[in-house]
Order: C-alpha cells, then structure tokens, then sequence
C-alpha cells in the first residue's frame, strides 16, 4: 500500500462481529451470560476466600488472584463488545486502545504466570506436605503474587512503548473486537519488525518458563499420586489435577496459537474466534473448575449464607 494512504490516527475502529450481522446478533446474549457467570462467580469467589478464615490457605490465597485476574481481563474487553453489538458503537481512541491492550496483555501475562505458581503450589502441598506451611509462608505467597503482576506490567509497558512509536497506519480499522497487538502492528505502515520480535520472543520465553514449571510440578504430583496406597486419595488427586490441567491446556494452547508464531497478525479472523475462547470463556470456567467443587469452598459458602442446605 501506498505511502500516500498511510495516516495518523486520533481513534480506531473496531470490526468486531459487524462483518456477519447474524453472528453478532445471537453472541450478545450468550456473551452476556458468560460475562454475568464470570462476574459474579469471580467477584463471589474472591469475596468469599477474604471473608471466610478457613480459606485463608495458600492455596486459596492463589485461587483469590486468579479470580480477580480473571474479571479484570474479562470486564475489559466483553462490555466494550456488548456496546458495538447493542448500540453500534465500535470506535474507540488511539489512548483508549492503547490502554485496553495494556490493561489485557498486563492482566493475561499475571494469569499466565499465576497459573505456574498455582502448580508449584500443588506440587508442594501433595509432595511435601509437611513442610508446605513453612515453604509457602505468607511473605513467599507475596513474594509469588507480586513478581506476576510486577514482571506482566513491565513486560505489557515495553509492549505499549514500542506500539506508541508507530507513527502512521495503513487503516484505522482493526479486524478484531478488542484492540490486540498483532491486529494492530498488521496495520502499521513502518517497520515494526522490532515489534513482533520482542512479542515472539517475550511470549515464547513466557510458554516455556512457565509450561515447565507446570508439568515439572505435575510429573512429581503424579509420582507422589501413584505411590499412594488409598484408592480414594489417588482418585481424588488425580481428578484435581486434571481438572486444573484441562484448563491451563486450554488457556496456553490458544495463547500458542495466537502469538507463537511470526505474523500472527495475519490470520486475525481465526485469531479473533480462537481468543473468544480465552478472553470469554475460560474467565467463567475458573472458578468452577478450580473453587466450586472443593469441600472447603462449600462449606465456608454455607457458613456465610447461613444455611446448611443451600448447596444440597
């Protein structure tokens, strides 16, 4: 394209599902479900962990982050979807872009590295039972929380200082429904080859840091599981690990598929159907998956509801 055609831009235009009317039209409501579910159980969740004394463990001291996370990333994207799908409105500002992709690559780099932790966890809770309390102090549980937020937040920065440096782009329409950082280097007219390296090569190093410390935690659990002599325990343990590992699969798979590979931005319609998934979906599974099914969770939600039988 032409140098002539190549423009600063004061706002963008979201695409979003506006190219298949029809799509848009049945994605509200469902979106608007998942988004009540992920926003109630989420928020509910961390509510619930802080008030209840009995699940003041590391383990739910981890949980309270990730549900936290996980409506944070999903309220900065869904209700500016449910505003170009509602009202028609799919402009946003060059800052208010640039914010919503900081906000999303920041909180989406804590869950990613959350996740890892959540598995060192386990690790140390099934194989070192004993000396879980001491290994997993309160100052470590900071410790842990605070380098994935402050390392995702320095990272999501020099993303967001390199994009500022694009001076023009080729169109202010971008083929997505949140403002996503392949979508928008495609648009570029200058070299942003800077750009996509250091998103391949910051997002690659974050997969495999993080996928190690995972199933590293995991091949222990399993070692420690089949060594147990109770049929129960084992049952119970392996169901627990694979419910988390259904999960993080999922999650990593897409977040692979997504910015793993160069150019990625030039496949944003199967990107933009891949991260419904991830930006949409997973955010309401969490808390399920991980909290609603445990005992201790039951119990304290009864205790604060006042009824022995609400969860029956």
């Amino acid at each position: 394209m032409g140098e002539e055609n190549c423009t600063s831009v004061a706002e963008f235009v979201l695409l979003g599902f506006s190219d298949v009317p029809d799509l848009a039209f049945f994605l509200f409501p469902v979106f608007f479900l998942i988004y009540g579910v992920t926003v109630i159980a989420n928020l509910g969740m961390t509510v619930l962990i802080q008030i209840s004394s009995q699940l003041h463990t590391p383990m739910y001291f981890f949980l309270s982050h990730l549900a936290f996370v996980d409506f944070c990333y999903s309220s900065i994207i869904v209700p500016k979807v449910f505003t170009h799908i509602v009202k028609k409105e799919n402009i946003i500002s060059d800052l208010g872009c640039m914010a919503q992709f900081y906000l999303f690559c920041a909180f989406s780099i804590t869950e990613v590295f959350l996740l890892a932790v959540m598995a060192y966890d386990r690790f140390v809770a099934i194989c070192n039972p004993l000396l879980y309390t001491t290994i997993m102090s309160p100052k470590i549980r900071i410790a842990l929380v605070s380098f994935c937020y402050l390392y995702a937040s320095v990272c999501s920065l020099i993303h967001l200082c390199l994009a500022l440096e694009i001076p023009s782009f080729k169109s202010k329409v971008i083929n997505h429904f949140f403002c996503d950082l392949p979508p928008l280097l495609s648009l570029a007219c200058s070299d942003v080859t800077k750009n996509e390296l250091f998103l391949f090569i910051v997002v690659n190093f974050n997969e495999i840091l993080t996928i190690v410390i995972i199933f590293t935690s995991y091949l222990f659990i399993l070692i420690t599981i089949l060594k147990m002599h109770s049929a129960e325990g084992r049952r119970k343990a392996f169901s627990t690990c694979a419910s988390h590992l259904t999960v993080i699969i999922v999650f990593h798979r897409t977040i692979l598929f997504i910015y793993c590979q160069p150019n990625s931005g030039d496949s944003v319609d199967v990107d933009k159907v891949t991260t419904v998934f991830y930006t949409v979906v997973i955010p309401m599974l969490n808390p399920p998956i991980y909290s609603l099914k445990n005992k201790d969770v039951k119990e304290a939600l009864r205790k604060v509801l006042g009824s022995k039988n609400i969860l029956y």
